[in-house]
């Protein structure tokens, strides 16, 4: 049992960022604030798996060696033993330090917005996310898919194979550049929602009146998806977030596109498109005033 305890984190390293059937571990995330939340929490694991081992092989040496049956005395010097009260203390001190050092540079590095190279506001409504490409003039809302809204509304039970992404599609996926840092400023216009990609390494809460900020450099293109995960009202578990990472070149492309009024599915190939995704449209200006 104790080999099988100190395999099961190597076992994250094939993990993707998002999670999967089965999962042991954290997902490492593709960005460098989730792989610090990785590293720290393996740090973490680590020292307490090594801890759990000596202890207990330190258990086992006790009730076997010094056992009753064996006409074993208890040692009063040992408990009163002022070196071992001094090492006991000083080991716990030094593993505290070895692991809060790291953490405190690593949670300074997650406020540190300098040098981003675009950003993009989140506002949250019930029960969907508007984006806007700040300097660039472009915003637009993203909602649930609605085949998905229609089918969880309808009572049918769908089919893991029919719809693998069920309730995590949206009609527009925020679009971002990879190898790109890009700054988050995040809000709300109703109630307290909470913006969150596990892959990206974080989430932020969704106030209203309040201007919360956080940061993301994608390293690898692809799909990611999160949730709100915040309590915002009845539909909040139908408040998915669809994050698409894609080459600089095909975002300015992207962004072109959306600039020109092109549809917001249409600048991304077909061919990165998966068969699930709607491309039905939502006027930003109706759905927002929905939302009030």
């Amino acid at each position: 049992m104790a080999l099988a305890a100190m395999a099961t984190p190597m076992l994250a390293f094939a993990q993707s960022a998002d999670p999967v059937r089965w999962q042991l571990n954290m997902g490492r995330g593709v960005t460098p604030l989730s792989n610090n939340a990785y590293d720290a929490h393996m740090l973490a694991l680590w020292i307490c798996l090594g801890i759990g081992v000596a202890v207990f092989i330190a258990m086992g040496i006790a009730m076997f060696r010094f056992r009753k049956s064996r006409g074993a005395v208890a040692d009063t010097k040992f408990v009163h033993n002022t070196r071992l009260e001094i090492v006991w203390t000083l080991i716990p001190v030094i593993l505290l330090v070895a692991m809060a050092a790291p953490a405190t540079t690593k949670l300074v590095k997650m406020y540190d917005h300098r040098d981003s190279e675009m950003t993009v506001k989140v506002t949250g409504y019930q029960w969907m996310w508007e984006y806007e490409y700040l300097g660039e003039d472009v915003s637009f809302v993203s909602r649930l898919d609605r085949e998905h809204d229609r089918i969880r509304q309808s009572g049918i039970v769908p089919g893991h194979d029919e719809h693998p992404t069920y309730l995590l599609e949206v009609d527009n996926e925020l679009v971002l550049p990879v190898d790109t840092k890009v700054r988050f400023v995040i809000t709300a216009d109703d109630v307290i929602h909470s913006w969150w990609v596990p892959a990206l390494g974080w989430k932020q809460d969704a106030v209203p009146g309040i201007i919360n900020e956080a940061w993301a450099d994608i390293d690898t293109p692809g799909i990611y998806r999160g949730q709100c995960a915040e309590l915002c009202g009845k539909d909040h578990g139908f408040m998915p977030i669809v994050v698409r990472a894609v080459p600089k070149e095909e975002f300015q492309q992207w962004l072109a596109a959306r600039k020109a009024g092109a549809d917001v599915a249409t600048a991304v190939p077909q061919s990165a498109r998966p068969s699930t995704e709607s491309t039905t449209q939502t006027d930003p200006a109706a759905a927002v005033a929905v939302a009030r």
